[in-house]
């Protein structure tokens, strides 16, 4: 652990700024499962009776490409999510909330569930072990997909506004140029809006993180604005 921190560490050293620029973004694995705690947090109760949600009504409706799936797997044995129940004692069970790029179920609460008119889905504390499956490509693999773009390995503030979907985060990571890490880069900003990055996702990679109670590798968006010099 240390030899990997200190190797991450020295290669972020003489960073660059880039050049406003439209380009591929790739999101290192650790980075992109909070595209995927975005996601969920949008289709959560909370958010979606209050109608201060950017995927409002989405139930039954696209929102990721047709190769994306999500799975909710609560009984995952030794999984940080796992569990029979939800916080409220409501039984949990295996779904897919994502199937083919349609969103087949939100995240409620009785009390969320009764504010919408529909029934728990067992989720009051929290989602259960969220599994993205990968495409298939390795991470190299999607260097090489991307060809020349941006790997990004930090991010900084909260710049998602949830009603609408734009967002905008300070970012930190490495210029890749046909396929290969180039230098690496500090002091910008990427933007775009979630609905058009969650549909504009290229790829997942096969270097999947658990980081708490979501399973996913890194992802490859088609495009976004990255904001420097």
């Amino acid at each position: 652990v240390g030899r990997r921190a200190g190797e991450r560490a020295v290669r972020r050293l003489n960073g660059r700024r880039l050049s406003t620029r439209q380009c591929p973004v790739l999101f290192e694995a650790p980075i992109a499962t909070g595209l995927i705690a975005s996601f969920v947090s949008a289709v959560s109760g909370g958010h979606l009776y209050r109608k201060s949600s950017f995927l409002l009504d989405s139930l039954g409706t696209r929102v990721f490409p047709a190769f994306m799936q999500i799975q909710e797997r609560p009984f995952l044995p030794r999984g940080l999510g796992s569990s029979p129940f939800d916080s409220e004692g409501v039984a949990v069970c295996d779904r897919d909330v994502v199937r083919d790029g349609v969103v087949q179920g939100y995240f409620l609460s009785t009390y969320t569930a009764r504010k919408l008119g529909m029934a728990s889905t067992g989720n009051a504390g929290g989602n259960h072990n969220l599994i993205v499956p990968p495409t298939g490509e390795d991470f190299p693999a999607l260097l090489r997909k991307m060809g020349n773009g941006l790997l990004v390995t930090e991010l900084l503030g909260h710049g998602l506004n949830m009603v609408t979907g734009d967002y905008s985060r300070g970012a930190a990571g490495f210029w890749v140029e046909n396929g290969v890490i180039a230098y690496p880069v500090e002091e910008i900003t990427i933007a775009g809006n979630l609905k058009d990055m969650l549909r504009s996702i290229v790829a997942i990679g096969s270097d999947v993180e658990t980081r708490g109670s979501r399973q996913v590798g890194s992802i490859l968006i088609e495009q976004m604005t990255v904001a420097g010099e």
